[in-house]
């Protein structure tokens, strides 16, 4: 069995945890370029964990700038056994009202500009993707939610915009007649590196606004997204918290297997794969390519 390691990805607002021991920032390096920041290493209970501001202290880089592939990478390289994103979005559902908190469990990409895997040339692999988020993990987070009192919405669907700009109307409108939950900005490429990394991910999706769709929110605008982020952090850092104090010591086998998504994946032949390509896939695939 493999020792549990938790990943925390903050979104705005949550970038610092309840509860740390043995806390320090560490510096990871990696072939894909720097990560968002250095990893914030420490125990909450028994648990180790590794908590990354998505978008760097202080707030230094917009969803389209962020370095996945090097985040995702480098909580890899420090043995990460699971992931848990915490992420500020919009509601595209009446009952979804800002404070509220939903487990994602499907996502459709809008982006445009984003790197979404760490294989291409020279070295070529499908992961399977249908379920993009570990149900294991979100049957913790929702223990951890009733354990603590906090009110968590299970099952949605997240849809990611490029930005940095908010929705126009009639964007707004068409995601919210797709059926889609909720929009946000940064869960993809994260979730597909995620599991093309053999790391299950799961999504706490903090509400923040009801984009511009809703007749009382014919804008949405930094402040008030502030505002709500301030008023959610105590619950999401209760959450977080018990979540991670509860979890099991070692690695609990993925429900759905994406701790072993790579097993069928590489379509390459082994003799025309690209030397330099695998020496980056070092940390994320060595696993199957040993």
């Amino acid at each position: 069995m493999t020792k549990s390691i938790l990943g925390i990805i903050g979104g705005s607002g949550l970038y610092d945890l309840p509860g740390l021991t043995d806390a320090h920032w560490e510096h990871v390096t990696g072939p894909w370029g720097p990560m968002s920041d250095d990893v914030l290493r420490a125990r909450i209970g028994t648990t180790e964990v590794a908590f990354l501001p998505r978008h760097g202290r202080g707030h230094r880089f917009s969803p389209s700038d962020i370095n996945y592939r090097a985040n995702i990478d480098g909580l890899k390289r420090l043995g990460v056994t699971d992931i848990v994103s915490v992420s500020a979005t919009g509601s595209y559902k009446e009952e979804l009202s800002p404070g509220t908190f939903v487990l994602v469990d499907q996502f459709v990409d809008r982006t445009t500009q984003r790197v979404s895997s760490f294989f291409g040339a020279g070295c070529v692999a499908h992961v399977g993707f249908g379920h993009p988020t570990s149900p294991g993990l979100m049957d913790r987070l929702e223990a951890a939610a009733k354990a603590e009192g906090i009110s968590i919405v299970r099952g949605g669907t997240y849809v990611c915009m490029e930005g940095p700009q908010f929705s126009t109307l009639a964007e707004s409108l068409w995601y919210k007649s797709a059926g889609f939950d909720v929009i946000g900005m940064t869960n993809m490429p994260e979730a597909k590196l995620a599991r093309e990394a053999e790391i299950p991910y799961a999504t706490v999706a903090m509400v923040t606004d009801y984009d511009c769709w809703h007749p009382d929110h014919d804008h949405v605008d930094v402040a008030q997204v502030i505002k709500v982020l301030l008023a959610n952090a105590d619950n999401a850092r209760q959450l977080v918290a018990r979540f991670a104090s509860d979890f099991p010591a070692e690695h609990p086998a993925c429900p759905i297997g994406s701790d072993h998504s790579l097993d069928f994946a590489l379509m390459t032949a082994p003799d025309k794969r690209d030397p330099a390509l695998l020496a980056k896939l070092d940390a994320v695939a060595g696993r199957v390519l040993k």
